[in-house]
């Protein structure tokens, strides 16, 4: 077969028809790249509530009990009575059970008359209004600090089982509209005769039924998720009708109903649709079927935006239909793509023009996305110290390499389809193959035995002609499109073999008819002594004893040739398939394609349950702030300390003032058990902060006097639970070295 250069010319004509230079759409391209790489939420990500203030205080000492406890979140957040509890020392509760609302995001419960003093505990589990559960708790002190039988649950409010489950969900629901949405608009607008390639089908209705299969469980789900944790409450009726009553779950119930909307479009699509055979009608059903999907599609994607982060947090009306936009685009790229995979892989053929279309959609696909994407990262990350220093900014870089390199492989993709329309001088992919495939045949004639005794001469004349019969059709669309006249005496040789097949079936009946030239079977079966017999028989009996079983032998060899003829049909078609070059190209270059976007959608759903980089720290500040606030004076810490000896035992205690970031005096004072000053012989100090991976930083204390050290000028660079480490030498060897964590900042 003659290889020709891939005529780019034809494609950049086409460009250059759209009003795009050859250079403009290689700069189009670039800023698609570079845009394409900042691409935020390919499905919807979290803006979780976060704590950032409460009254009393976390870790604050009052003098008398309070009559409420109240706290305040990032955004608003859904209560039920029982979200806050307050617990006694002894793990008892002394709240009055009923939550409210206080406004500007603080919510509080009332607490029962005549507290004792001691810790208490308060602990809460609430669900921010992008649907995410969150939980927490911290403590307070009446009078002065105790020890309290407090014991919280370990697991996290959406973890566990339940959580695993709920969040495998809710991947297949976003796998499940890619591909149902991205399929049907393939079909519709790509490919119209892929309504009637059953792969291209199951592909649609399997995503239909993944979307809502997954949308029944996060429903039944909802309630253990945002709760308990039990998998037995997914069937407490009761609780699923708290749920029907949430933004959440009112959300899910759209879906349901329209994804029944959606099994009618997909009904109509591949039954009324695919078996108009008028053009005007085809046509007009295609733009009511468009019209129709386009608004269901909208609909679902509606679900998510109204539920999810881009309701909440600012410029909410602006984020909601972005993220529709956001959502659609996905679909139409990556379902699209899961449509075209299957179609290289399992349907006979695929117009070029069908993959030159899914080529402009995907390149448009990834503009919007590029642009929605951007805006959501701005959203949702807010600066770069938290695209850097957040686990979900850590997420999205990772998720931007992804996408960097689904839009090369896209790019490599976009080649191979240049190279399909332009190839062998305008010939279908499909026939130059089947040229190449008749050309292999011809060096390499195959014959397949039929069976049967003595019967091995027959098959092979008749495989070779089945062969040949096989690669008429495929030759003849070869001769169309300029093939060799070779091609031709193979389709003669295929039109001839029913009829030689014809005969061979009649043959027995007339040899039977011959009375001087009995058949094989009737000499196999005279012996020398059965002649005064058969001489009885006339030749007639016996051929119409023997044509019952003729005949049958003869259904069953032919049935046998269809067999035969339908393998050799469907190897036939998987040669062509393979010996196409391009063909393989562009199936290896999107299947690589296809690859990346399951991982890509996988991170993407990791991404949705991490706290946005913004609103962490937002609630970062806002902690420091308050605790901050909360410390008026120094920052005073008191560790007991025992060496062992007999005169070992002893306290230190710190002050740091102003006990924040920056620079900080320092004191040590060290007594023994009955207040009096403690003069050792050495201590030591360091400062550790563990989350950041910092120090530990040593402190050299000068001695002032009697069990009084001091130093000045103590830098701590970062806020946060700092460990403090002090080593006590009480004698020349007898030292211990006893830590406590200490909140600076």
């Amino acid at each position: 077969m003659r290889t020709i250069a891939p005529r780019f010319g034809a494609h950049s004509g086409a460009v250059s028809r759209l009003g795009i230079t050859p250079g403009a759409g290689r700069l189009l391209l670039v800023v698609a790249l570079f845009l394409g790489a900042l691409l935020a939420a390919a499905t919807p990500v979290s803006a979780h509530a976060a704590l950032t203030g409460s009254d009393p205080k976390q870790g604050a000492v009052v003098d008398k009990a309070p009559d409420r406890v109240s706290l305040t979140f990032s955004e608003s957040v859904a209560m039920s009575d029982g979200s806050v509890r307050v617990l006694d020392p002894s793990g008892k509760r002394v709240d009055s059970g009923k939550t409210s609302d206080f406004g500007s995001n603080t919510y509080g419960v009332k607490l029962h008359k005549g507290l004792p003093d001691g810790t208490f505990t308060v602990a809460y589990q609430v669900v921010s209004a992008d649907s995410h559960p969150i939980s927490g708790a911290f403590t307070f002190s009446v009078g002065a600090p105790s020890d309290t039988k407090v014991a919280l649950p370990d697991q996290e409010v959406g973890g566990g089982f339940v959580g695993g489950l709920y969040d495998f969900a809710r991947y297949l629901s976003y796998a499940g509209f890619i591909l149902v949405v991205g399929g049907a608009a393939f079909v519709l607008g790509c490919w119209p005769r892929g309504a009637g390639v059953r792969p291209v089908q199951r592909l649609v209705v399997s995503g239909w039924l993944t979307l809502t299969a997954s949308t029944l469980v996060m429903l039944l789900l909802r309630a253990p998720y945002t709760g308990s944790g039990k998998i037995a409450d997914a069937f407490d009726m009761a609780k699923l009708g708290d749920v029907l009553q949430t933004k959440t779950g009112a959300a899910l119930v759209s879906r349901l109903l329209l994804l029944a909307a959606a099994a009618l479009f997909i009904a109509v699509l591949f039954g009324a649709y695919e078996k108009r055979t008028d053009p005007k009608e085809r046509k007009d059903l295609a733009f009511g079927l468009g019209i129709g999907g386009t608004v269901v599609a909208i609909g679902l994607g509606a679900t998510w935006a109204m539920s999810e982060h881009a309701s909440t947090g600012i410029q909410a009306g602006i984020a909601m239909p972005v993220d529709v936009v956001h959502l659609l685009a996905v679909a139409a790229w990556l379902g699209g793509l899961a449509a075209l995979v299957v179609a290289l892989y399992f349907a006979p053929s695929v117009d070029s023009g069908a993959v030159r279309r899914f080529s402009r959609v995907a390149f448009c696909s990834v503009v919007a996305l590029a642009a929605t994407g951007l805006y959501q990262s701005w959203r949702q990350v807010g600066s770069w110290s938290a695209l850097t220093g957040t686990s979900y900014g850590q997420l999205l870089l990772v998720k931007i390499g992804l996408v960097v390199v689904l839009v090369g492989i896209a790019w490599i993709s976009r080649r191979w389809t240049a190279r399909i329309a332009g190839t062998a001088g305008g010939m279908a992919p499909e026939a130059a193959a089947a040229t190449v495939v008749e050309q292999r045949a011809r060096r390499k004639p195959v014959t397949v035995p039929v069976g049967g005794a003595g019967g091995s001469g027959a098959g092979s004349t008749e495989a070779s002609s089945e062969a040949a019969s096989s690669e008429g059709p495929s030759s003849k669309g070869a001769s169309s499109k300029g093939s060799s006249s070779k091609a031709l005496s193979s389709e003669s040789a295929s039109s001839k073999a029913p009829s030689t097949e014809s005969s061979s079936s009649k043959a027995p009946s007339t040899e039977g008819m011959d009375s001087e030239e009995p058949s094989t079977e009737d000499a196999a079966s005279d012996s020398p002594s059965s002649d005064a017999s058969s001489s009885k028989n006339s030749p007639s009996s016996k051929n119409a004893s023997k044509a019952p079983a003729k005949e049958a032998k003869d259904s069953q060899r032919a049935a046998q040739l269809a067999r035969q003829q339908a393998a050799m049909n469907t190897a036939r078609e998987k040669r062509i398939r393979d010996a196409d070059p391009l063909r393989s190209g562009l199936r290896r270059s999107v299947l690589a394609e296809a690859g990346v976007a399951v991982v890509l959608l996988a991170v993407t759903t990791v991404l949705t349950s991490t706290e946005p980089g913004r609103t962490e720290e937002e609630a970062a500040a806002s902690k420091t702030a308050a605790a901050a606030a909360q410390r008026s004076g120094p920052l005073i810490v008191t560790i007991p300390f025992d060496t062992g000896a007999e005169d070992g035992k002893g306290t230190v205690r710190l002050d740091l003032d102003p006990g924040r970031t920056g620079s900080n005096d320092f004191h040590l004072y060290v007594k023994r058990p009955n207040g009096s000053a403690f003069d050792v012989p050495e201590v030591k100090v360091s400062f550790t902060l563990k989350s950041k991976d910092l120090g530990p930083l040593p402190v050299s204390p000068d001695r002032v006097a009697t069990g009084h050290w001091s130093a000045t000028g103590v830098q701590l660079p970062m806020a946060g639970k700092w460990k403090v480490a002090v080593t006590v030498r009480t004698s020349d060897i007898d030292q211990v070295t006893v830590n406590k964590n200490a909140q600076i900042g």
